[in-house]
């Protein structure tokens, strides 16, 4: 466990040129205290204790800014800067090295209890306040632009911008 903290610090301080050490990450940047809130209340989740997993994530959300449901699935060393907004869902999974900006929100699109969020494969880098809707797979190493609405898949290693999202780097 102690190892996967200092990976998330260690992510963030790598992605964040203003980070000015590790010290100042463990202490300072609510979008990791996010990431490590959701650990506890997905453990809390999958071993059947649902109810104070949604109590905990909600503290954590009032304490950080960042919603992450319970449910959701959050890969190694995912980094959320400034946090401010993020809602992530309870469907969603996000892989490996994947970087968010404020804003940013993995929502839902049908009434029923589905899988109903986004899929974020590994690599993938959110620009602040872009919305990802419904479930969809937004593939390896993809690059959305800041205030994007992304409805639809995304191939790995693309680049999408826009509303609605489309591919800008062919």
């Amino acid at each position: 466990m102690l190892r996967r903290l200092r990976e998330d610090v260690r992510a963030m301080c790598d992605r964040d040129p203003a980070a000015k050490g590790c010290l100042e990450v463990v202490l300072c940047y609510p979008g990791v205290h996010a990431v490590w809130g959701h650990r506890i209340a997905h453990r809390l989740w999958t071993s059947g204790f649902t109810v104070f997993a949604r109590v905990f994530s909600q503290l954590v959300r009032l304490l950080t800014g960042v919603e992450i449901h319970p449910g959701a699935t959050i890969g190694r060393r995912v980094t959320i800067d400034h946090g401010m907004g993020v809602v992530i869902g309870e469907t969603a999974e996000v892989g490996d090295d994947v970087h968010m900006y404020h804003g940013v929100t993995l929502g839902g699109d049908a009434d029923e209890p589905v899988k109903r969020h986004p899929t974020i494969e590994n690599g993938v880098e959110i620009g602040a306040n872009a919305t990802l809707l419904g479930d969809i797979t937004v593939g390896e190493n993809v690059a959305v632009g800041a205030g994007s609405v992304v409805t639809e898949d995304v191939d790995p290693g693309a680049t999408v911008a826009g509303v609605p999202a489309t591919r800008i780097d062919d």
